[in-house]
């Protein structure tokens, strides 16, 4: 009996033109409404959370960077403030073992380029996907002139209760 009723209210719902967005409207204060509400520029870190540098920058300057904005990653950026690479501590770690002056290297011959992102005003769950799909621990926002505006951490997922 269960498993009727709930087909037929699918069937119901489909019939009538019902929306994940309706749902989402009807439910705001659940989890899934807000996860289906959510917009990154919800969720990301930002101001002095969010950790940006030029890609002349040197390694050791970007690690203070870094730290000072407690995260895990940064956004290079290049003369005109537009994306062109990440430098992670995986990358740090990877790179150190075999290069001994690896702190005075500029960002741009160390950082990956280019680095996954998403626009400022995509919903959260289209994050949460990202992060799912590609396996990276840092997601970095954009804006549509392609500047770094933001971050999303998967640390930070749970607490906002995406998952």
């Amino acid at each position: 009996m269960l498993v009727m009723g709930d087909a037929l209210a699918m069937a119901v719902l489909q019939a009538r033109g019902f929306k994940q967005q309706d749902f989402a409207r009807l439910h705001p204060s659940g989890a899934i409404g807000r996860a289906m509400l959510s917009r990154v520029v919800d969720i990301m870190r930002s101001g002095a959370r969010n950790a940006v540098a030029e890609q002349t920058v040197s390694v050791k300057e970007a690690l203070l960077v870094m730290t000072r904005a407690r995260s895990g990653s940064l956004s290079v950026v290049d003369g005109r403030g537009k994306l062109v690479g990440v430098f992670t501590d995986g990358d740090f770690r990877r790179h150190i073992a075999g290069d001994d002056s690896l702190l005075a290297k500029p960002l741009k011959q160390v950082m990956t380029r280019k680095p996954i992102s998403i626009r400022e005003n995509a919903l959260a769950v289209e994050a949460l996907k990202v992060f799912n799909e590609r396996n990276i621990d840092d997601l970095i926002v954009v804006n549509s002139k392609r500047e770094p505006v933001g971050l999303v951490d998967s640390q930070d997922l749970p607490r906002l209760k995406l998952m």
